[in-house]
């Protein structure tokens, strides 16, 4: 299944999703995995494009079940029961043919275990049906994927971590705005402006891309902006990848707390100290101190802190901050 790119009726950000996670009776046995976060939270900021590779490839609901194989010398996929089913390769040319058509995509969302939508840890049986000591994607995601490198994909299953969680709606949200830019016609100032405002986001999960990427957009002068804007994507999705651990919040934090040290009394700057070392031990959550500091922050507004994501990308409503 395909869809055309994001309306003007609808400005929620445009991610793909394994049909069966939305309450779509399409598992091989007639059965759904519907997942409420994917269905209730996630779908107020994602407008889904849902596809079922197996029934897309004409497999039937109810169906056979497959599995991945290991022939000894490649990964087929193949039918738990009937020997002579193989759809490896008409589910391998769905996924590239899809990965093409849906490139305008922001995100994905894929159903674990699954040997057709599985991201990793999909389990490879041997021809005997014992398993095989490794594991591999899904058919349908690794073609999906290697038409696609820069997408943030995660599985359902995972979303239930806070952090990865967290760090999947995040990277979902930046990589909307680079294509947002794009759209609109990426220029040297605009490519610089997107680094300014997540440069703190970055910094949070991987402080030496966020300097690399700082010189890159320090000397573009006489650079073609084309090739820089994709090795700089390339990089700024791959240092977001990174886990943003909390002594790398902390950091952020620390840095921010800089732009107040001058305006606020003694008993406020060592309460917000206080509040960052408590976050950075475990003892609160991240939307502790990032709301003492949104707090003060409006007391005294600073135009390089009203720039940064950091303090303001997460909807409230989602509570990603909460628990992480």
């Amino acid at each position: 299944m395909s869809a055309e790119p994001e309306t003007r009726e609808d400005q929620r950000i445009p991610v793909g999703v394994s049909s069966c996670l939305l309450g779509e009776e399409v598992r091989y046995d007639g059965s759904h995995k519907r997942n409420p976060f994917v269905t209730d939270s996630l779908s107020r900021y994602f407008r889904y494009v849902p596809v079922c590779p197996e029934v897309a490839i004409g497999m039937t609901t109810p169906r056979e079940p497959i599995r991945l194989e290991w022939t000894g010398e490649e990964v087929r996929v193949r039918g738990v029961r009937n020997r002579q089913t193989d759809v490896t390769d008409a589910m391998a040319d769905y996924g590239a043919r899809m990965g093409r058509q849906l490139s305008w995509l922001s995100g994905y969302i894929l159903k674990s275990k699954s040997p057709s939508c599985g991201m990793e840890r999909v389990k490879v049986y041997k021809e005997d049906g014992h398993p095989a000591g490794f594991n591999s994607p899904g058919a349908y995601a690794k073609a999906l994927l290697e038409q696609n490198p820069l997408l943030p994909v995660e599985e359902e299953g995972r979303l239930n971590d806070p952090a990865l969680r967290e760090g999947f709606v995040c990277r979902v949200f930046c990589y909307h705005r680079w294509r947002q830019l794009c759209a609109g016609g990426l220029t040297r100032q605009a490519l610089i402006d997107f680094h300014a405002d997540h440069k703190l986001l970055l910094m949070a999960h991987d402080e030496q891309r966020m300097r690399e990427l700082g010189r890159m957009v320090a000397n573009l002068a006489g650079d073609d902006l084309a090739e820089i804007a994709e090795r700089y994507i390339e990089s700024f999705m791959a240092g977001l990848a990174q886990p943003a651990t909390r002594g790398r919040h902390a950091n952020v934090l620390y840095h921010l707390f800089g732009y107040l040290k001058r305006e606020l009394a003694p008993a406020d700057k060592q309460e917000v100290l206080e509040v960052i070392e408590q976050y950075r031990t475990g003892m609160v959550p991240l939307i502790v101190p990032i709301t003492l500091l949104r707090h003060h922050f409006r007391h005294w507004p600073d135009p390089y802190v009203e720039r940064q994501l950091y303090l303001y990308w997460s909807p409230p409503d989602l509570a990603l901050l909460n628990r992480v």
